[in-house]
């Protein structure tokens, strides 16, 4: 569309990098709305549901708001449907990774989305600089010295698949949002629109199979609050600039910014949660934002 011509490249450059920088922050902040959540007892589908259902309230009202167009043509709108199941597949593949095994070991797997996006593009014929690769690989032992395996807890293969498959569905969102030519005029808003649909129906159905009351935990209007701050946030937000960064920089430039969410996770931990912060904590830190400035200059 005209309006995506109208920046030129270095306006392109900034504002995806401030979007990739957002969307990571924003998804980080997960820990912050998710974590009262859990201690209330409502169930990770449940949470899901109303995370994302609340987001499709919210955001197509937004639109109608604005007057924007909703149609869409069927090839566009099953694409559409694969991305949504993409990213609603890795949030549901993180949490049930955490079953098996450690928080901390299963966020280190994830962390290997960008590697997978680089892996992906290489097959696309689209050759990542040396200064990507080797902020990739700086931003993935960062993240090592974040994340370390807490408790020895015991750690399966069912675990470290399904943290994998996490990973993976979210490096196929970013590249199929940057690369498909299908979508390439669908704004970032009704992208996002339908991605969130997807996901919502996606948990409806998992939740019905449950069986359960759906809004199990759901007693309080803290709750209530907590479920809102989940939809406008690590979703909505998240989701957008996801979409505006990937189109503008490229996917692996995008997923490298991603460091943001385990480094906001981990200060929202610290701040509000009281969780300690360790040297090698702090060492991580400085590798992850040194390595996004090295890869933010090329």
């Amino acid at each position: 569309m005209a309006r995506k011509h109208a920046y030129n490249l270095v306006d392109r450059r900034f504002i995806g990098l401030i979007c990739g920088i957002a969307a990571g922050v924003s998804y980080g902040t997960n820990p912050m709305f998710a974590k009262p959540l859990l201690e209330s007892g409502v169930p990770v589908i449940v949470m899901l549901l109303f995370r994302y259902g609340i987001s499709v309230l919210l955001l197509s009202s937004w639109m109608v708001l604005k007057k924007e167009n909703f149609s869409l043509r069927k090839r566009e709108l099953s694409l559409l449907a694969v991305l949504g199941l993409l990213f609603a597949g890795s949030s549901l593949f993180l949490f049930l990774s955490y079953k098996f095994i450690p928080s901390g070991l299963a966020t280190t797997l994830v962390y290997l989305y960008p590697v997978f996006v680089a892996v992906i593009m290489v097959f696309l014929k689209f050759y990542p600089s040396w200064q990507t690769w080797l902020s990739i690989v700086a931003t993935f032992f960062g993240i090592i010295l974040l994340s370390s395996p807490s408790g020895g807890g015991e750690i399966k293969i069912a675990g470290i698949i399904l943290a994998i498959m996490s990973a993976l569905s979210y490096a196929f969102y970013l590249v199929i949002v940057n690369r498909s030519t299908r979508i390439k005029h669908v704004s970032e808003r009704a992208l996002t629109l339908y991605a969130l649909i997807t996901g919502t129906i996606l948990f409806a159905i998992i939740r019905i199979f449950q069986g359960g009351s759906i809004i199990e935990g759901i007693d309080t209007a803290a709750d209530w609050g907590n479920l809102v701050g989940l939809a406008v946030f690590p979703t909505m937000i998240s989701l957008f600039t996801l979409a505006v960064s990937s189109r503008f920089i490229g996917p692996t430039k995008t997923s490298i910014l991603g460091v943001f969410e385990p480094l906001t996770a981990i200060i929202i931990g610290t701040v509000i949660f009281g969780e300690p912060m360790t040297l090698k904590m702090g060492l991580g830190i400085a590798i992850c934002v040194g390595a996004v400035i090295f890869v933010s200059q090329k």
